[in-house]
């Protein structure tokens, strides 16, 4: 059983499940520990033993073990790839792109180390110094999400340790296998004991005892909007400083004069791949009427290409949903979208592999409305739907009639709308001919509206969370 790790130290939990391979149901990845209350305890009180040390840690030996973490997961990125790939069911390119991605994250952390400024600045007073410095906030909680299930931890965890805070993790019950590898590596790196801890078990349980607990300063939370805003309510209730990340319902515009090729590329790409988990997938595709048949039709052939299958297999373009609630979830929104009036032009039903796993046939939905359900909640599985636009100037007015606003993209051939939609789009990320997913790891990550609360991840912008400012004068 993999154990929990708390204080330095490898612990068994009050209980343990199993981690179960969607590709193949028959395939158990291995069973992991979950923590109780009292252990989730144990973690937050050792965390908040080592902050006043680790915060004035110095910042080369920071350097030195986020430089560590992230040179061992690139060079096993085939390795974790495999593992990550085969318990959250992306295919296997897919897995070995996101450990890269954690890998470089950690290394660019590293860097960031030695790039934390400051201002020295002139009081509007005689014969004084103002200093103006960024410290840690102490003890974040981590509670992560099941979709990306190394990066995601990575980009919360390698800023909180590189601005001198101490961690306690909780990663999506679906998927612990990857973030025990993360800690099995963080564990060798030469950092304190109780500086990072993982916690692995019930949100209910474990995430309560992280929001409620008045030594955790600061939580970062991934996940559905429902729980974002219970995480916010009670973080706040108790003045901990919060970041939350949450749905998306994404579109992306496709105007008359767009590249039919570009367009195709980026719907299909958008909407579908990593089985269509992703937070910043374009589910809401808004296409002008007189390019509409065409894309369409060439929408549904470009699908009928992908090879739905095992995660592992080499060819496999779309993997398995995530678990059986996750496909049913699709499933029914597929059946509200044809209730609604949306015709089912391509796939959206339950395929049959060579072993038991929850495959979906990719679904696209044409003659959709903006106000229909399909077309307002986050769906988050392969699954988009078309709706039809009379101009640029309408098809904007459907991409921003959302309550979510993460991601938000165009494909035009037209530099004036373009231009025009990088403004105007209220989306924290704004794509122009590109995917809406898909973003890189040195610049921030975040939404507006229901997407996100907060200050932004990733970047030297994770500081404005990490940290807080303190401002000190000195007589001279």
């Amino acid at each position: 059983m993999k154990q929990l790790y708390i204080n330095g130290a490898w612990l068994d939990g009050a209980s343990s499940s199993a981690n179960i391979n969607p590709s193949n149901t028959n395939d158990v990845i291995g069973h992991y520990a979950l923590a109780d209350a009292q252990q989730t305890e144990l973690a937050i009180a050792a965390a908040a033993a080592a902050a006043p040390g680790w915060s004035l840690s110095n910042i080369q030996q920071r350097a030195d073990a986020l430089d560590k973490i992230g040179s061992e997961i690139l060079a096993r990125r085939e390795e974790l790839g495999t593992l990550l790939s085969r318990e959250e069911g992306k295919t296997k390119p897919e897995g070995i792109g996101e450990v890269v991605r954690a890998g470089n994250i950690f290394k660019f952390y590293a860097a960031e180390c030695l790039r934390l400024r400051g201002d020295k600045l002139p009081s509007v007073r005689p014969n004084l110094d103002v200093e103006v410095t960024r410290e840690p906030v102490g003890v974040v909680g981590i509670i992560a999400p099941w979709n990306f299930p190394i990066a995601i931890p990575s980009w919360k965890i390698a800023p909180a340790l590189a601005y001198g805070n101490c961690v306690v993790i909780k990663p999506a019950e679906l998927v612990p296998a990857s973030t025990w590898a993360l800690t099995e590596i963080i564990s060798r790196a030469g950092l304190p004991p109780g500086v990072f801890n993982l916690v692995m078990g019930h949100g209910s349980v474990v995430g309560q005892a992280l929001l409620n607990d008045r030594r955790v300063n600061a939580i970062s939370f991934t996940g559905s909007v429902a729980t974002g805003k219970k995480v916010a309510i009670a973080a706040m209730g108790r003045l901990a400083k919060v970041q939350i990340e949450m749905g998306g319902k994404n579109p992306l515009i496709v105007l008359d004069d767009a590249d039919l090729a570009t367009a195709v590329y980026c719907a299909v790409q958008g909407s579908y791949f990593s089985t269509g988990q992703r937070c910043t997938a374009s589910s809401r595709l808004i296409v002008g009427k007189n390019i509409y048949p065409r894309f369409v039709a060439a929408v549904k052939e470009e699908l009928a290409k992908l090879n739905v299958g095992d995660a592992l297999t080499a060819g496999t373009d779309i993997g398995p949903v995530v678990d059986a609630n996750q496909l049913e979830q699709d499933m029914n929104y597929i059946r509200i979208g044809k209730d609604e009036g949306a015709t089912l032009a391509f796939g959206g039903e339950r395929l049959d592999g060579p072993t038991p796993g929850f495959y979906l046939r990719p679904a696209l939905l044409t003659d959709a409305s903006n106000d229909m359900r399909i077309s307002r909640e986050e769906i988050f599985g392969p699954v988009a739907s078309v709706i039809p636009a009379d101009s640029y100037e309408h098809a904007l007015a459907l991409a921003n009639d959302t309550e979510f606003g993460l991601s938000s993209g165009i494909v035009t051939t037209s530099l004036k709308h373009a231009t025009h939609f990088k403004r105007h789009a209220q989306a924290g990320m704004v794509m122009v001919n590109v995917p809406t997913a898909g973003v890189d790891y040195h610049v921030p990550f975040g939404g507006t509206k229901a997407s996100s609360y907060g200050s932004r991840e990733q970047g030297s912008y994770a500081a404005e969370f990490f940290t807080t400012v303190k401002t000190a004068y000195c007589g001279v």
